[in-house]
């Protein structure tokens, strides 16, 4: 008997050991598809990126072959090739259930309001807070029009007159670089910096408005930076081998750089040949949000404006605004997935990895890199590797840090212009908080870590909506009597 339960024991122990060692292989096998697939995919788009030698030519050159693709002179640069948005699994009718389920939550927030203001003022359909936060349009869209014809007319003129400066017809090529690279930085600064930014805070444009035009200058000014930053290497490269004319990009290919949806320049990019759609989600989005905020924010925020802010009421504030953070992931759905792939569409640009499943992580660094693909590329770029490229290689850390702040203080000044305060919460979170985790659990797997991020997540973003809310508040019910530099950044929720 002793010995049948010994036995028995052995069974179950190496039962449990093959168990957990299926599961650890499958696990080291998901990784190692995930990482061919992916190395395959960068391989083949680079054979198609360069023509293919004839059967019997000898091999070419490393001159040669630079002549054939461009690369930046210290690495390869990114790939585009043909793929999809991973949120066209809604496609799938298991998957397009959780479509499904927050279209008939968007129904019951726009029932409880109707029913709510039909029971308080009759039946009265009031979109205040739509026309509030988008008011001034007319300004907003003169802006944005100056805004872009000053990106088509100058930079383009400006680089095609300087690559002209860099042949042997003009003895003094370097101060040429230097006087046109300072109009170049003027323009950047004044043109598409200040005046901008001008205009919204002179013309005291509501918050949606001032997201619209700040965001826009902030992706013209990243737009402008990448055309440029990847075609300066090609002139020089041009005049150093004295061919008789240099290779610059047309009209039409900066013209479609402006509107396609990447913030990393290529003179071509995959193409193939949905758009009414997308653009309705975009709309259903804006609406969910409204409702969110009528339903969920304001009447929350606008009571506790009018009392005293204690421990107790901060804490419920915090956790009551973890709801509302459905918001943040509606613009995530409007803008990175529908806007992006309606401009893709039209302009039949094929590479749709705007994004990846940042749903998935279990750590915040794969977060910071998969949520927005787009403006993560243009980081990795020209920041992290024209930084190292710089350096040699030999500053990492200090690279992930220059990444980080670059970012951080441009998240802020977003939000400092659009909301008309400054209140750095997020660049806080983002430097302190976000670059801690990304240090430490970027090697962290197991679904544990990814329940840990999504619980970081809902209560980073409760905090920061609960705290701007607050002072959003404070500045209305809170005005200064005397302002001064010192009054004007300190937080009047305080």
């Amino acid at each position: 008997k002793i010995e049948v339960e010994h036995v028995i024991s052995k069974k179950l122990q190496l039962k449990r050991k093959a168990e957990y060692l299926k599961n650890d292989l499958l696990r080291q096998f998901d990784s190692q598809v995930n990482d061919f697939m992916d190395s395959l995919i960068e391989e083949s788009a680079s054979l198609e990126l360069a023509p293919l030698p004839a059967v019997f030519s000898p091999p070419l050159s490393d001159r040669e072959r630079s002549k054939l693709h461009f690369r930046p002179p210290h690495g390869e640069g990114k790939h585009f090739v043909s793929r999809r948005s991973l949120l066209e699994l809604f496609e799938v009718n298991h998957i397009r259930t959780i479509y499904h389920m927050f279209i008939a939550l968007l129904i019951l927030f726009i029932l409880s309001t109707v029913v709510v203001d039909f029971i308080d003022e009759g039946l009265v359909l009031d979109f205040d807070l739509l026309v509030y936060a988008f008011g001034q349009i007319p300004l907003v869209v003169c802006t944005w029009i100056c805004m872009f014809l000053s990106v088509l007319l100058a930079p383009f003129p400006l680089f095609h007159l300087w690559s002209q400066t860099q042949s042997d017809c003009y003895s003094h090529p370097s101060l040429c670089s230097v006087l046109f690279g300072s109009v170049y930085l003027l323009y950047q600064a004044l043109g598409l910096g200040f005046l901008p930014t001008y205009v919204v805070v002179t013309n005291n444009l509501p918050p949606a408005s001032r997201f619209i035009i700040i965001l826009e200058q902030v992706r013209l000014m990243m737009k402008v930076h990448s055309f440029v930053r990847e075609n300066v290497p090609r002139v020089l490269a041009w005049a150093k081998e004295k061919t008789p004319s240099p290779v610059v990009p047309q009209v039409s290919q900066y013209l479609y750089f402006l509107f396609a949806p990447t913030l990393i320049y290529r003179d071509k990019y995959p193409r193939w040949g949905y758009v009414a759609t997308k653009l309705l989600q975009v709309l259903g989005s804006l609406f969910y949000a409204y409702y969110v905020f009528v339903r969920l924010c304001i009447p929350q925020f606008r009571s506790i404006s009018l009392q005293l802010l204690d421990l107790r009421a901060m804490v419920l504030c915090v956790f009551n605004s973890i709801l509302p953070v459905l918001v943040l992931f509606l613009a995530f759905f409007a803008f990175l997935h529908c806007w992006l792939n309606a401009f893709a569409e039209m302009l039949c640009f094929a590479d749709r990895m705007f994004y990846k499943d940042w749903w998935n992580s279990t750590s915040f660094a794969n977060y910071y890199r998969t949520w927005n693909v787009v403006v993560h590329d243009w980081l990795y770029h020209y920041v992290y590797r024209d930084f190292l490229w710089m350096s040699r290689k030999r500053f990492r850390a200090a690279a992930m840090l220059l990444v980080f702040t670059i970012s951080a203080v441009v998240h802020e000044y977003i939000l400092a212009v659009c909301f008309g305060f400054f209140y750095p919460v997020l660049f806080c979170l983002f430097m302190c908080f976000g670059m801690f985790n990304f240090i430490l659990h970027d090697q962290r797997k197991g679904p544990i870590w990814n329940v840990i991020m999504w619980t970081s997540l809902f209560l980073g973003h409760a905090v920061i909506i609960c705290l701007y809310s607050q002072e959003w508040y404070a500045q209305q019910y809170c005005p200064l009597k005397e302002p001064s530099f010192f009054e004007l950044l300190k937080p009047r929720s305080w």
